[in-house]
């Protein structure tokens, strides 16, 4: 559930409207200090604002890039994959290909992951 809205803050966030609204607080807040009389209650409101959102902000986005992360890691795995299986169907007669595969799949670990193959 917190993953769904991780993704849907990312999105929400990543948009220029949004961008433009953040744009347009700070312009409501920089005159708030004809209203407000005392400096450092006017610094304090938009301080304490910036500083809630930008921690609750990087919570969700670094969720949203970490599951990006794992995604891509998971192709890269697949291609990986795919590439070793193609050059064992064509090692016959050539030692230096199979070499090779394995070398590749040592280097991303393919042997020790469940669910590569098939």
């Amino acid at each position: 559930m917190f993953d769904h809205f991780a993704e849907a803050a990312s999105t929400f966030a990543s948009k220029a409207w949004f961008f433009a609204l953040c744009v347009l607080l700070i312009l409501v807040w920089a005159p708030s200090i004809l209203i407000i009389d005392k400096v450092d209650t006017w610094q304090l409101i938009i301080n304490t604002a910036t500083t809630i959102v930008t921690f609750l902000m990087v919570a969700l986005l670094q969720n949203s890039q970490t599951r990006a992360n794992e995604a891509v890691q998971h192709k890269l795995n697949a291609i990986a994959d795919g590439l070793a299986d193609l050059m064992e169907a064509h090692s016959e007669g050539k030692s230096h290909l199979s070499q090779d595969m394995i070398e590749l799949r040592d280097a991303v670990g393919l042997e020790h992951r469940e669910g590569t193959h098939g």
